[in-house]
């Protein structure tokens, strides 16, 4: 299970039944494979199986299921095509420096993987399709964000396409990085600018949106990072 300080699960069950036609917990508890009592405990906790989740309903809005923000529905429930095809706007690039040209990209299922690092490691197993950018940096793969963090410059739903870090060492600081990491035995990932931390042997990992609090994460906790190389938000055509 995946505990976060940022949603309120009780709220998303409801949503979540909502949008199934499911009138009782019961149901919904069926539709996951989870027992009644493991739903009632998630809202007791406030902690949710996120990837279980969002496994299941990959038709739906992930920021109106998580935050309430949207329509149920999402623009993006047809990405399982070979190829994803629409209107792409860029709305973020790398700030090192990199040769562009025309190139496809590998997307990959990282609900499916559940962490960035079962992802990296078994990258053929989580392959969703292609999709075709023009002018984009060199980068490993892309994947969709889900979550408020980065909001406005990043909205779930969008793809943000990444280069894996082989050194930790290495990290530019001040750059937008997707981070996985362990916190008390569970696991989170995030999207965010990391900058240097005051506490040694940690960095600081910053979100632009100001209602989520900066945090300090040891690199002893980091089990896998990639450096954000672009983001797009891309309109389906219907």
């Amino acid at each position: 299970m995946e505990k976060d300080i940022f949603f309120n699960v009780a709220d998303i069950v409801k949503r979540a039944k909502r949008v199934l036609n499911f009138k009782t917990d019961a149901d919904l508890a069926a539709y996951l494979g989870v027992s009644r009592s493991t739903l009632s405990n998630w809202i007791a906790r406030n902690s949710i199986d996120f990837p279980l989740l969002l496994s299941k309903m990959k038709d739906v809005d992930y920021n109106w299921l998580l935050v309430g923000k949207g329509t149920p529905m999402s623009h993006l429930q047809s990405y399982h095509s070979e190829l994803a095809t629409g209107n792409v706007e860029i709305i973020h690039n790398s700030k090192t420096p990199d040769a562009m040209k025309d190139r496809s990209v590998v997307l990959y299922d990282i609900t499916a993987a559940a962490n960035l690092r079962t992802l990296l490691a078994n990258k053929h197993q989580f392959v969703m399709g292609r999709i075709q950018i023009p002018s984009i940096p060199v980068c490993d793969g892309a994947l969709y964000i889900s979550g408020d963090s980065m909001y406005p410059i990043l909205k779930s739903g969008d793809i943000v396409g990444f280069k894996e870090m082989n050194s930790f060492s290495n990290v530019i600081y001040g750059e937008m990085y997707l981070v996985s990491f362990d916190i008390d035995g569970d696991e989170y990932l995030a999207v965010k600018y990391v900058n240097r931390s005051e506490q040694e042997g940690c960095i600081k990992l910053v979100s632009y949106n100001p209602h989520h609090e900066p945090m300090d994460v040891p690199f002893a906790s980091i089990q896998a990072m990639a450096i954000v190389k672009f983001s797009i938000r891309k309109n389906m055509m219907m």
